[in-house]
């Protein structure tokens, strides 16, 4: 199970991931792995993972060059931009990047030979698939 999300500083993510630590036991029972990946600096992904206990493994891919391949990535839009510099988000710095690109949010279940068997993708960053969806979506692999 493959997860892009935005970063540490959603707060919406944020509850994503922590539901997901509470499958988490579902999810290995399955004989399915968790893994999460967004574009900040992998210190911010080790310190997230630490502040909030989770126990799979929380990747950084600061240049968007796996979420590039996943056809996910995007330009952050300029009026976006000045919102989240407004309240101090200085994007391309928290990702140690020039660029200000951020993930689609999507989840994708893969099997065993590498091919996505199901694949949740949603611009809208505060609609997410559900831990119930994905242990469905696990149950069928």
């Amino acid at each position: 199970m493959l997860v892009f999300y935005r970063g540490g500083w959603c707060p919406f993510f944020n509850m994503q991931l922590k539901a997901y630590q509470q499958i988490l036991p579902e999810i290995q029972a399955m004989g399915a792995q968790l893994i999460a990946i967004s574009p900040q600096k992998p210190d911010h992904s080790l310190s997230l993972q630490e502040k909030e206990g989770l126990e799979f493994q929380v990747l950084s891919d600061p240049n968007g060059l796996v979420t590039a391949k996943y056809n996910l990535l995007f330009d952050v839009p300029q009026g976006v931009r000045e919102l989240m510099e407004g309240i101090g988000l200085d994007l391309a710095e928290y990702n140690n990047t020039s660029k200000w690109v951020l993930p689609v949010p999507a989840t994708f279940m893969i099997d065993e030979s590498a091919i996505i068997r199901s694949a949740y993708v949603n611009p809208n960053f505060m609609q997410r698939q559900s831990p119930e969806e994905i242990l469905r979506e696990l149950k069928k692999l």
